[in-house]
């Protein structure tokens, strides 16, 4: 783990190059994976959720959380060291390996092109895409109101992202490429994971899930016991 921003930076511009931005990933895949990670304890503890969704169904059919402390600093830009080592946890627990990753965040619309979505495709080797429900760079211009409609998020003169609706006039979210996949079928896996709500249900359930253990360890502690640092519930449902 770096132990400075410049270390983190460094880290960053050593793995970018190896980001697979050929790939046009998986378009039918038979599960799907979301990840999130929540905060408590003024950011001092932290729980990070997988949840593995029927692509089809998009029912939970694996799940898992690790519970720690954060290893990096808050700094904008470098989330991935203060999350990967607790996500990484969580993914190890699951029973199914997943056809792809959906991370709340982002990917390429990163300033350095290498967010917690390529760190993590780049890591565990899977396809990987983020969507975010704010963006970190870029400028766009509104989509249409219709479910569907998106705009180019550009930044520095690059395409980075899609500014995409997921609901008829609801507030769009952010899309971008993480590993091993094409902006296009980003794009329609996320449509497909937004039947009901603006958010995908795969960052729905893994949100869910983290702030169910979060509150889990909060009771612990009333109760006199800790699981800071623990690894559990793998399996769950949400």
């Amino acid at each position: 783990m770096p132990g400075s921003v410049a270390e983190a930076v460094a880290v960053q511009e050593e793995l970018r190059p190896l980001v697979d931005l050929v790939g046009p990933g998986p378009r039918a895949p038979a599960t799907v994976a979301g990840l999130d990670v929540a905060y408590a304890g003024g950011g001092d503890l932290l729980a990070a959720a997988v949840t593995v969704l029927d692509a089809r169904t998009l029912a939970v059919v694996d799940a898992a959380v690790s519970v720690g402390r954060p290893t990096f600093g808050y700094v904008p830009g470098l989330f991935a060291f203060r999350e990967l080592p607790a996500l990484l946890g969580a993914l190890d627990r699951l029973r199914t390996v997943p056809d792809l990753l959906v991370c709340d965040g982002h990917g390429l619309a990163h300033p350095r092109r290498f967010g917690l979505a390529c760190h993590l495709g780049v890591v565990t080797g899977l396809p990987a895409i983020g969507v975010g429900k704010t963006p970190l760079v870029g400028t766009w211009n509104p989509p249409s109101a219709e479910r569907g409609a998106w705009s180019p998020l550009r930044d520095a003169g690059d395409v980075v992202g899609r500014v995409l609706r997921t609901r008829d006039g609801v507030k769009p979210v952010f899309v971008s490429v993480g590993h091993r996949m094409s902006l296009e079928n980003a794009t329609a896996q996320v449509l497909a994971l937004t039947p009901r709500y603006r958010l995908p249900e795969t960052t729905r359930t893994a949100d869910r899930l983290c702030r169910d253990a979060l509150a889990d360890v909060e009771q612990a502690g009333r109760s006199g016991s800790s699981q800071v640092g623990q690894v559990g519930r793998s399996g769950r449902k949400p």
